[in-house]
């Protein structure tokens, strides 16, 4: 029996020792030409000039409510965005002006939304968390925490039941990766084999706390083991990182074999929301980040070092994005308010 216990042991380890060894892969990095780069410096820059706006719009008081920046982020939604075919959905939680932008919508209408105006994607009634375009497969930005999994997990349903192809991106942060309808969904996903990604954007931060403290395994990416979901992590700073992982997670959900899980190691520069002064962490934890990983600067290096473009050419970039939010905040300063009938459409009883 010993002998028996030492070999089941030992070979136990020695299972243990490969999933260990697999997980620590070296992940794939996608080779960008140099008009994909570029691409993805102005889709990054986008995102990060208009948050930048927003923030200050809502320091003016010019935006309520709630509203929480996507800074710091931009290689995530962007890196899939540059991946995903025409038809394919994406669906997020309340941090969701990044991937409107990214969906190409018009950032005047997502300024304007902030600001409760007529001309808004949501008609000046949803403001920041609540965005939808049906015409550019965009499903929502979602206020209750974990909600759009189960509605991504949706999306993924009918894409099957359609067989139309299309794939369905439902992301959500660490922090709703504890709740219960995250599981429920990934049992569903993987019985029915639905096409559906998973993208746990992972910033380190449930609102004020430390992931550390709130999960018992912190590995977010093998939460789908017990039903047979793969995932892996991946360099969510890194938008050369995300997009190879991302082709390779949509290839799979395109081919008919299931879900997949992406937990994206990203971080947020800012607070949870404007309302959060962030003390839970330290100013030199943050710098860090932006020092060494920040997911713009690592692009314009690339750039820069290959030739690809000069600083001139970059400043000339910086211009354009800035005059494009620009003009968002200015009609987004002067378009109407909703009329007051507005209260009445739209609503079910």
């Amino acid at each position: 029996m010993a002998a028996t216990s030492k070999t089941t042991s030992a070979s136990s380890k020695s299972t243990s020792r490969t999933r260990s060894s697999a997980k620590k892969a070296e992940p794939a990095i996608a080779e960008f030409d140099k008009e994909q780069e570029l691409h993805a410096y102005r889709e990054m820059l986008l995102i990060r000039r208009f948050e930048e706006k927003a923030g200050q719009l809502y320091g003016m008081g010019l935006i309520g409510g709630f509203c929480h920046l996507y800074i710091g982020q931009e290689a995530v939604v962007v890196g899939l965005q540059m991946a995903k075919q025409d038809g394919d959905q994406m669906i997020t939680g309340y941090r969701d002006h990044g991937h409107m932008l990214a969906m190409d919508l018009d950032p005047k209408g997502v300024m304007a939304e902030l600001t409760g105006r007529r001309g808004g994607l949501s008609k000046g009634k949803g403001g920041s968390m609540h965005m939808f375009s049906k015409e550019k497969h965009f499903f929502g930005g979602h206020g209750i925490v974990g909600a759009q999994v189960s509605l991504g997990t949706g999306l993924g349903f009918a894409n099957k039941y359609r067989e139309n192809g299309n794939v369905a991106m439902a992301f959500f942060g660490d922090g709703a990766s504890n709740q219960g309808q995250v599981y429920e969904s990934f049992n569903m996903a993987e019985l029915w084999k639905l096409p559906v990604v998973y993208v746990i954007e992972n910033n380190k931060y449930g609102m004020g706390t430390s992931v550390a403290r709130a999960s018992a395994t912190t590995d977010l990416s093998q939460r789908g083991d017990s039903f047979g979901i793969p995932g892996e992590q991946v360099d969510g700073m890194d938008v050369r990182a995300v997009n190879a992982a991302a082709a390779k997670a949509l290839e799979w959900c395109r081919s008919g074999k299931g879900p997949y899980i992406l937990e994206m190691i990203t971080y947020r520069y800012r607070g949870h929301s404007m309302s959060d002064p962030a003390k839970y962490r330290s100013k030199d934890e943050v710098q860090k980040m932006r020092t060494e990983h920040d997911p713009i600067e690592q692009v314009r290096k690339r750039l820069i070092d290959k030739k690809w473009a000069t600083e001139e050419d970059l400043k000339g970039i910086d211009k354009d994005v800035r005059a494009r939010v620009a003009e968002a905040a200015e009609f987004a300063q002067t378009d109407p308010e909703p009329d007051a009938s507005e209260l009445y459409t739209d609503i079910l009883i």
